[in-house]
């Protein structure tokens, strides 16, 4: 999952790290099928203890099995806090993580998580229009339901392929009315986004969903002022850069950004006490846990944020479809699935 274009302060404070930076044993204790292969999942600790707070828009990391680490935005209420609520949708042809989260996933079954971190916060604005398509509605919908209590001006445009797989429609329209419209593809087609994105007036815009959907709501918004729009994406920016080398865990490590040939670096380990060397078409990844550091990731494509690491010394050259222009700038963190070096040696903070 990835955020970009965001500015200002959040609706609400940030979470606490405290003990969900080391993982939590989670049970699950209620599952709902809300769509058409769709199913929320109810976490809470076997105890019924108080969990870490979390602000709309944040996710967690589930392990689902050895080296599978997969990441659901949070679709409840952030006043609940003994108890954390994801849905999942099944992906037949993906790898293989929600599956085993269909499958595995009962009530009574336990799981380890970690977070909640947010990369994707809600500003404070007067006026939002909230674009969720599929299973993006997951972040948006405790969006809405801050936007609604803080008294702002919102509404949500809310597209699937059909009714039924379009999860929570239902008890949204029932609870905001005429403030969501509900675009199913078999019913009215796709969305008319050149209608629904008239211009920056429409209000600060949230969007989350397909890459297509994502995409084609970047290029509608095109030239608006900056901070008018923020997305949450679930597959690597299609920026329309060369093709690169791929490595074993599917990031591009084979050119720099100006489409020049990448070259070997090397990586100071300031905790470990450790230095390796990072050959071409390796990630820094890759050569990390080679090296035998475990670090905690999951996409390895530059999406999803498991594995940001802060940045000691050194240049990094930013490969992901995460961080915003403010944060590449700054270079004290990057995501080391993807992103490499322009100098020579980094000090990253493993």
């Amino acid at each position: 999952m990835t955020e970009e274009a965001v500015a200002g302060e959040a609706v609400t404070d940030e979470e606490p790290a405290g003990e969900a930076v080391a993982g939590l044993e989670l049970t699950v204790v209620a599952r709902d099928r809300v769509a058409t292969e769709v199913v929320a999942l109810t976490l809470g600790r076997p105890d019924g203890g108080e969990l870490p707070g979390w602000t709309p828009g944040a996710h967690v990391d589930l392990e689902l099995g050895p080296g599978l680490v997969r990441q659901y935005s949070l679709c409840g209420d952030p006043e609940e806090r003994t108890t954390m609520r994801i849905a999942v949708q099944r992906e037949p042809a993906g790898r293989g993580g929600s599956r085993l989260a269909h499958e595995r996933l009962t009530v009574g079954a336990t799981v380890r998580v970690h977070g909640p971190r947010n990369t994707f916060p809600l500003v404070a604005a007067r006026r939002y229009l909230f674009v969720a398509g599929g299973v993006g509605i997951t972040p948006i919908r405790p969006m809405v339901a801050a936007a609604d209590a803080a008294g702002a001006d919102w509404r949500l445009v809310y597209g699937g392929r059909s009714r039924a797989t379009m999860a929570f429609a239902t008890t949204l329209r029932q609870r905001y009315g005429g403030r969501v419209s509900l675009y199913p593809q078999d019913e009215t087609g796709l969305l008319d986004l050149a209608a629904v994105l008239a211009g920056p007036d429409v209000g600060t815009v949230y969007c989350c969903g397909p890459e297509s959907l994502v995409t084609a709501v970047e290029e509608h918004c095109r030239g608006w002022p900056p901070g008018c729009l923020h997305v949450e994406r679930f597959a690597p920016r299609d920026d329309g850069r060369p093709a690169t080398t791929i490595d074993g865990d599917g990031g591009p490590a084979g050119t720099t950004d100006d489409g020049g040939p990448a070259t070997a670096f090397e990586v100071e380990l300031a905790l470990s006490g450790r230095t390796v060397t990072v050959p071409p078409g390796t990630s820094i990844l890759r050569a990390v846990e080679e090296a035998g550091v475990p670090v905690l990731s999951s996409c390895r494509q530059g999406t999803c944020g498991t594995c940001e690491t802060p940045v000691l010394a050194g240049v990094p050259e930013h490969r992901d479809s995460l961080l915003g222009a403010a944060e590449r700038a700054a270079g004290d963190v990057m995501l080391i699935c993807v992103s490499r070096a322009r100098t020579p040696r980094l000090v990253l903070e493993l």
